[in-house]
Protein backbone atom coordinates (compact mmCIF):
# COMPACT_ATOMS: atom_id res chain seq x y z
CA UNK A 1 0.00 0.00 0.00
CA UNK A 2 1.49 3.29 -0.64
CA UNK A 3 3.03 5.71 2.37
CA UNK A 4 0.18 8.30 3.01
CA UNK A 5 -3.26 6.56 1.57
CA UNK A 6 -5.91 7.28 4.33
CA UNK A 7 -9.68 9.12 3.99
CA UNK A 8 -8.91 11.42 1.60
CA UNK A 9 -10.97 14.23 4.04
CA UNK A 10 -8.26 14.07 6.14
CA UNK A 11 -5.58 14.40 3.29
CA UNK A 12 -4.71 17.86 2.14
CA UNK A 13 -5.15 19.00 -1.38
CA UNK A 14 -1.28 18.90 -1.51
CA UNK A 15 -1.02 15.57 -0.10
CA UNK A 16 -3.68 14.19 -1.96
CA UNK A 17 -1.91 15.26 -5.24
CA UNK A 18 1.59 13.93 -3.85
CA UNK A 19 0.11 10.43 -3.78
CA UNK A 20 -2.32 10.18 -6.33
CA UNK A 21 0.04 8.85 -9.40
CA UNK A 22 1.56 6.62 -6.79
CA UNK A 23 -2.35 5.36 -6.27
CA UNK A 24 -2.69 4.78 -9.75
CA UNK A 25 0.23 2.96 -10.35
CA UNK A 26 -0.68 0.69 -7.43
CA UNK A 27 -3.76 -0.32 -8.41
CA UNK A 28 -4.34 -3.04 -11.56
CA UNK A 29 -7.54 -0.59 -12.80
CA UNK A 30 -8.78 2.31 -12.12
CA UNK A 31 -11.13 4.55 -13.33
CA UNK A 32 -13.69 7.32 -12.34
CA UNK A 33 -17.46 7.61 -13.14
CA UNK A 34 -19.38 10.58 -13.73
CA UNK A 35 -22.97 11.11 -13.99
CA UNK A 36 -23.66 15.03 -15.74
CA UNK A 37 -25.60 17.63 -13.83
CA UNK A 38 -28.96 17.07 -16.24
CA UNK A 39 -29.10 13.07 -15.41
CA UNK A 40 -28.93 13.49 -11.29
CA UNK A 41 -31.61 16.55 -11.94
CA UNK A 42 -33.54 13.83 -14.07
CA UNK A 43 -33.08 10.76 -12.23
CA UNK A 44 -31.67 12.18 -8.54
CA UNK A 45 -28.52 11.66 -6.99
CA UNK A 46 -28.84 8.07 -5.76
CA UNK A 47 -29.79 6.69 -9.00
CA UNK A 48 -27.01 8.82 -10.52
CA UNK A 49 -24.44 7.52 -8.60
CA UNK A 50 -25.20 4.00 -9.19
CA UNK A 51 -25.09 4.58 -12.72
CA UNK A 52 -21.81 6.46 -12.38
CA UNK A 53 -20.25 3.73 -10.41
CA UNK A 54 -21.61 1.03 -12.77
CA UNK A 55 -19.61 3.14 -15.97
CA UNK A 56 -16.24 2.85 -14.02
CA UNK A 57 -16.81 -0.33 -13.22
CA UNK A 58 -17.43 -1.33 -16.83
CA UNK A 59 -14.39 0.66 -17.39
CA UNK A 60 -12.56 -1.28 -15.05
CA UNK A 61 -13.37 -4.95 -15.81
CA UNK A 62 -12.71 -4.10 -19.60
CA UNK A 63 -9.00 -3.14 -18.55
CA UNK A 64 -9.00 -6.16 -16.82
CA UNK A 65 -10.34 -8.31 -19.36
CA UNK A 66 -13.33 -9.17 -18.26
CA UNK A 67 -15.11 -8.87 -21.31
CA UNK A 68 -14.00 -11.84 -22.49
CA UNK A 69 -13.59 -15.22 -22.24
CA UNK A 70 -10.62 -14.79 -19.60
CA UNK A 71 -13.34 -12.57 -17.52
CA UNK A 72 -15.90 -15.78 -17.81
CA UNK A 73 -16.34 -17.10 -13.92
CA UNK A 74 -14.78 -14.57 -12.13
CA UNK A 75 -16.25 -12.83 -9.21
CA UNK A 76 -16.24 -8.93 -8.97
CA UNK A 77 -16.31 -7.89 -5.20
CA UNK A 78 -16.94 -3.68 -4.76
CA UNK A 79 -16.61 -2.19 -0.77
CA UNK A 80 -18.67 1.29 -1.23
CA UNK A 81 -17.99 3.73 1.30
CA UNK A 82 -21.28 4.48 3.34
CA UNK A 83 -24.34 2.61 4.23
CA UNK A 84 -26.16 2.32 0.78
CA UNK A 85 -25.60 0.58 -2.02
CA UNK A 86 -26.37 2.09 -5.21
CA UNK A 87 -24.84 0.15 -7.45
CA UNK A 88 -27.20 -3.04 -6.76
CA UNK A 89 -30.37 -1.27 -6.99
CA UNK A 90 -29.10 0.48 -9.94
CA UNK A 91 -28.24 -2.41 -12.10
CA UNK A 92 -30.65 -3.80 -15.08
CA UNK A 93 -32.10 -0.82 -15.52
CA UNK A 94 -32.96 1.22 -18.40
CA UNK A 95 -30.55 4.00 -18.17
CA UNK A 96 -27.31 1.40 -16.64
CA UNK A 97 -24.43 0.34 -18.83
CA UNK A 98 -23.79 -3.34 -19.20
CA UNK A 99 -21.26 -4.50 -17.14
CA UNK A 100 -19.22 -7.96 -18.00
CA UNK A 101 -19.26 -9.23 -14.43
CA UNK A 102 -22.25 -7.86 -11.99
CA UNK A 103 -20.70 -7.28 -8.62
CA UNK A 104 -21.29 -8.42 -5.13
CA UNK A 105 -21.41 -5.03 -2.97
CA UNK A 106 -20.71 -4.67 0.39
CA UNK A 107 -21.36 -1.30 2.27
CA UNK A 108 -18.92 0.04 4.99
CA UNK A 109 -19.34 2.96 6.79
CA UNK A 110 -16.26 4.97 6.93
CA UNK A 111 -14.47 2.51 4.53
CA UNK A 112 -12.39 4.96 3.57
CA UNK A 113 -10.42 4.42 7.22
CA UNK A 114 -10.66 1.55 7.40
CA UNK A 115 -9.70 -0.50 3.95
CA UNK A 116 -6.15 0.91 1.72
CA UNK A 117 -8.51 -0.04 -1.76
CA UNK A 118 -11.29 1.99 -0.39
CA UNK A 119 -9.12 5.23 0.14
CA UNK A 120 -7.27 4.88 -2.38
CA UNK A 121 -10.42 4.90 -4.82
CA UNK A 122 -11.17 8.12 -2.44
CA UNK A 123 -8.55 9.92 -3.34
CA UNK A 124 -8.14 9.26 -6.67
CA UNK A 125 -11.80 10.34 -7.36
CA UNK A 126 -10.67 13.62 -5.36
CA UNK A 127 -7.95 14.56 -7.04
CA UNK A 128 -9.76 13.58 -10.87
CA UNK A 129 -12.76 16.16 -9.41
CA UNK A 130 -10.89 18.63 -8.31
CA UNK A 131 -8.55 18.93 -11.60
CA UNK A 132 -11.76 19.42 -13.90
CA UNK A 133 -13.14 21.83 -11.38
CA UNK A 134 -9.66 24.07 -12.02
CA UNK A 135 -9.92 23.02 -15.57
CA UNK A 136 -13.78 24.40 -15.49
CA UNK A 137 -13.00 27.28 -13.78
CA UNK A 138 -10.58 28.60 -16.23
CA UNK A 139 -13.02 28.97 -18.72
CA UNK A 140 -14.64 32.30 -19.08
CA UNK A 141 -18.33 31.23 -18.51
CA UNK A 142 -17.50 29.80 -15.30
CA UNK A 143 -15.28 32.05 -13.85
CA UNK A 144 -17.33 33.97 -11.96
CA UNK A 145 -18.26 30.70 -9.76
CA UNK A 146 -14.55 30.78 -8.78
CA UNK A 147 -14.05 26.63 -9.09
CA UNK A 148 -10.44 26.78 -9.20
CA UNK A 149 -10.92 27.55 -5.57
CA UNK A 150 -14.04 25.98 -4.13
CA UNK A 151 -14.03 23.03 -6.52
CA UNK A 152 -17.67 23.80 -6.48
CA UNK A 153 -18.60 23.72 -3.12
CA UNK A 154 -21.28 25.88 -1.39
CA UNK A 155 -18.44 28.67 -0.61
CA UNK A 156 -19.71 32.06 0.15
CA UNK A 157 -18.48 32.97 -2.88
CA UNK A 158 -19.82 29.75 -5.20
CA UNK A 159 -23.58 31.16 -3.53
CA UNK A 160 -23.52 34.68 -4.30
CA UNK A 161 -22.27 34.36 -7.67
CA UNK A 162 -25.41 31.88 -8.71
CA UNK A 163 -27.41 34.64 -6.88
CA UNK A 164 -25.73 37.32 -9.00
CA UNK A 165 -25.12 35.64 -12.47
CA UNK A 166 -27.64 32.73 -11.80
CA UNK A 167 -26.67 28.78 -12.18
CA UNK A 168 -24.19 27.99 -14.83
CA UNK A 169 -25.24 24.77 -17.43
CA UNK A 170 -23.43 22.74 -15.15
CA UNK A 171 -25.18 23.34 -12.62
CA UNK A 172 -27.71 20.77 -11.04
CA UNK A 173 -31.14 22.75 -10.89
CA UNK A 174 -32.92 20.18 -8.31
CA UNK A 175 -30.83 21.38 -5.57
CA UNK A 176 -30.85 23.92 -3.83
CA UNK A 177 -28.06 26.73 -5.35
CA UNK A 178 -28.58 29.74 -2.93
Amino acid sequence: VPAGVADSKLLTEHRREGIVDALRSWCAAYAVGQASNAEIDEWGISHALGIAALRALNDVERQLGMDGPAGSGRRVDVILDGPNDYITKTLNTFDAPEVPVPANVTTKVKGDRYCAAVAAAAVIAKVTRDRLMVELGAQPQYEPYEWAHNKGYGSAAHRDAIAEFGPSDLHRLSWHLV
